[in-house]
């Protein structure tokens, strides 16, 4: 029997928030892709929820972040992090989170236009589904690869429908690997990685249980539990908020290889909770391991891995999900723009240069968060064979009067400090710099930090960095500079004198086919710099300019006007867009249609 054959442009392997981002994108950009996932549908449990300002803008250019935002809750309600020996026992520490605090509030404020909000992954993929099949987007469920091959030309996937039993073939001109922290792709086509996978086994169970009486006072997204006898020196249990205040994950070290009971998770509930007599309904329960890994490569040939595929590590920070959207925003307009023609080949290689390191970077990090829980442990007093009796002892002398008292106190205090680097960690969540040939040098350093660069964003126009945030005036209403560029396509970011660069930008823009639309931000300009603020962050001059890419970021900026515009705007986009070798695109767009619909869901039979 003679197996069909369905050619399109991308597969992109894996429907969770790294695929469906993907999906969703490419098909806002006119690409034929075809997404696949072995499941039978969106994730039915809660899993990540943590969704950060710089996520919600990605959601915002695609046209879901109204609807992201319905299905979540603000993380500005949810600002507690608390820390207890039970829900109902002695509260041990508390801080606000995710920008809440007095401290911090102008911080995030200045940073973005919009707020992080806590949507639980089993409603945010539902969201996106639909974002996707609405742009016409293919996503099929119950399809899982068997195996996948390459050439310098194309990819072969066979792929089999779970539920027939039948296997075709999709040829695609490239792959995204959204398969997950078990990528069977990474290890067929023998990506390497760096770190250590398997550190901690942990369980998290998805629970229906109202703890109104214990919370609402004090409302937070984490509660971090040190129960007497119960979790001790192995690290707290934590209660994590999935809707106020009835559906929580349950999450507690567990190192066997079978999932833990029903029986025992109810009990350690329970004890947890403080509350022997609770109604509680065990919805799900999964186990997973803390891991220390990622991928030294994100890209082999044309197949280019993308999320928990790339970079895995403990949820601590609330980092994976957030960067897994951010690699498929990075990636596909860059796929989308080598697929129309309109860039070379070449641009695909700043994917691994600019996200590798970042991937490292947010590892990294969750990772010492992970860590400064065993100074948080160790500040309690808890150690390994404790009774409970001895463990609640240790943790009381914390609040005695005494000279000992103080003194825990003290490193209690610091402990809990280090916390704040889950929950606050500001500049690791918006100060993502790039250094690729996908961006143009001007030839500064970069800012050094005035503050801590993981607590603290700090923003920049050197290229690499993100367009900076600044409300200005359009048409007597106010608008982010965040929401005049995107949209799929480049920008040239000018000021009051920037008519030099807007009739090289014109030239270009026909010369090249593609769009570039002038955005003039000044005092009394089309969009009016009514507070000043955007002058004080461009750090360029009126005849100065800034071209930001499709995801925001600045590739190229020029302080001035200079003597040739538009041969130095030429030569940036040269650069940036790989234009030295679009012979060799040329060729794989003929193959691809240009995405124009020629191949999409074509059958050979």
């Amino acid at each position: 029997m003679t197996i069909r054959t369905i050619e399109t442009d991308v597969l992109v392997v894996g429907a969770g928030p790294t695929g469906l981002t993907a999906a969703l994108s490419l098909a806002t950009q006119g690409v034929n892709a075809i997404t696949i996932s072995r499941y039978p549908g969106p994730a039915p449990t809660p899993r990540a929820h943590i969704t950060n300002k710089r996520t919600m803008e990605v959601f915002r250019d695609l046209g879901v972040e109204a609807k992201v935002r319905e299905a979540g809750y603000p993380l500005s309600w949810l600002h507690n992090n608390v820390f207890a020996t039970t829900l109902a026992g002695k509260e041990l520490a508390r801080f606000k989170s995710y920008g809440a605090s007095e401290e911090r509030l102008s911080d995030y404020a200045a940073a973005g236009p919009l707020e992080p909000i806590n949507c639980p992954q089993h409603k945010m993929e539902p969201v996106l589904l639909q974002g996707a099949r609405e742009q016409g987007a293919d996503v099929r469920y119950s399809q899982e690869l068997v195996h996948l091959e390459q050439t310098a030309e194309s990819v072969t996937a066979r792929i089999q429908d779970r539920e027939t039993k039948e296997e075709y073939i999709v040829r695609a001109q490239y792959v995204i690997a959204a398969d997950g922290a078990r990528s069977p792709i990474a290890e067929q086509l023998g990506f390497e990685f760096t770190g250590q996978a398997g550190l901690k086994g942990m369980a998290t169970c998805w629970l229906g249980v109202d703890l109104t009486k214990y919370v609402e006072h004090r409302p937070g997204i984490i509660y971090s539990l040190s129960v007497p006898g119960l979790f001790g020196a192995s690290g707290p249990g934590n209660i994590n908020n999935v809707r106020p205040w009835d559906e929580w994950m349950f999450v507690f070290p567990w190192e066997d290889e079978e999932l833990p009971s029903e029986s025992l998770i109810m009990e350690n509930a329970r004890r947890a909770i403080g509350d022997p007599d609770i109604d509680i309904e065990l919805k799900a329960v999964t186990r997973w391991y803390v891991n220390n890994v990622v991928a030294t490569n994100y890209q082999n040939g044309r197949v280019f891995l993308a999320g928990d595929a790339a970079h895995r590590h403990p949820p601590y920070g609330g980092l994976g999900t957030n960067t897994a959207v951010q690699d498929a925003y990075n990636l596909s307009w860059k796929m989308a723009w080598v697929l129309q023609g309109k860039a070379g080949q070449g641009l695909l290689d700043s994917y691994t240069e600019e996200r590798q390191p970042i991937g490292a970077q947010v590892v990294s990090r969750a990772i010492k968060s992970w860590r400064n829980s065993s100074n948080y442990v160790q500040a309690l007093g808890l150690k390994e064979g404790q009774t409970a009796d001895e463990a609640l002892k240790a943790m009381n002398e914390i609040f005695d009067n005494t000279a000992r008292g103080r003194e825990r106190r003290k490193e209690f205090k610091e402990a809990v400090h280090l916390e704040t680097y889950r929950a606050n960690a500001l500049g690791v969540e918006l100060g993502q710099r790039y250094n690729s040939s996908a961006v143009v040098s001007d030839g500064t350093p970069a800012p050094e930090p005035s503050r801590d660069p993981e607590l603290y964003y700090e923003p920049t126009t050197r290229p690499g960095a993100y367009l900076p945030h600044a409300w200005v005036e359009h048409d007597h209403t106010l608008v982010s500079t965040l929401d005049l560029v995107g949209h799929s396509r480049f920008s040239l970011v000018v000021g009051a004198d920037g008519q030099a660069w807007e009739d090289a930008a014109n030239t270009l823009s026909a010369e090249l086919g593609i769009e570039l639309p002038i955005i003039r931000i000044g005092l009394r300009a089309e969009y009016d710099d009514v507070y000043g603020t955007w002058t004080d962050l461009r750090e360029i001059d009126d005849d100065g300019a800034l071209l930001v890419r499709p995801d925001r970021h600045v590739a190229w900026r020029s302080h001035h006007a200079g003597e040739a515009p538009e041969e130095t705007l030429r030569a940036a986009l040269t650069q940036i867009l790989a234009l030295d070798n679009m012979a060799m695109t040329s060729s794989v767009s003929s193959f691809s249609g240009s995405t124009a619909g020629a191949l999409a869901g074509r059958t050979d039979q």
